[in-house]
């Protein structure tokens, strides 16, 4: 089992800044890669960011390229994301959740929410 924990949200206005963070605990040593995903109301869940935990090879969506930056800190078992130049169309609940080694298994953490005012 893993348990994933989100922070870092909050309510920014346009053009403003967050850095979200994952901390992992459980069995980390398992996880071989980690991904943030985003729900905005009204809408299905989409893939923002990922990760691979050994490699730090990392992909985005299309929207978000050049304005966030997703790193990690395998010492902590966590990962970031630093999101710049918000858009209100950034404003979502953003999830977590890694990928295990050798398993289908997924976890997920509860979700932050992230508010960008026009």
């Amino acid at each position: 089992q893993v348990q994933l924990v989100e922070s870092g949200g909050g309510l920014v206005q346009a053009g403003g800044s967050l850095r979200l963070s994952c901390a992992a605990s459980g069995r980390t040593f398992s996880i071989s890669g980690k991904n943030w995903f985003r729900q905005a109301p009204g809408k299905g869940r989409e893939f923002v960011a990922g990760i691979n935990w050994n490699a730090g090879s990392t992909s985005y969506i299309d929207s978000v390229k050049g304005r966030f930056n997703i790193s990690r800190d395998n010492a902590k078992n966590t990962m970031y994301l630093q999101m710049n130049s918000l858009k209100p169309e950034d404003t979502a609940v953003y999830c977590c959740n890694a990928e295990m080694f050798n398993s289908p298994s997924r976890y997920w953490g509860q979700g932050t929410q992230v508010t960008v005012s026009s």
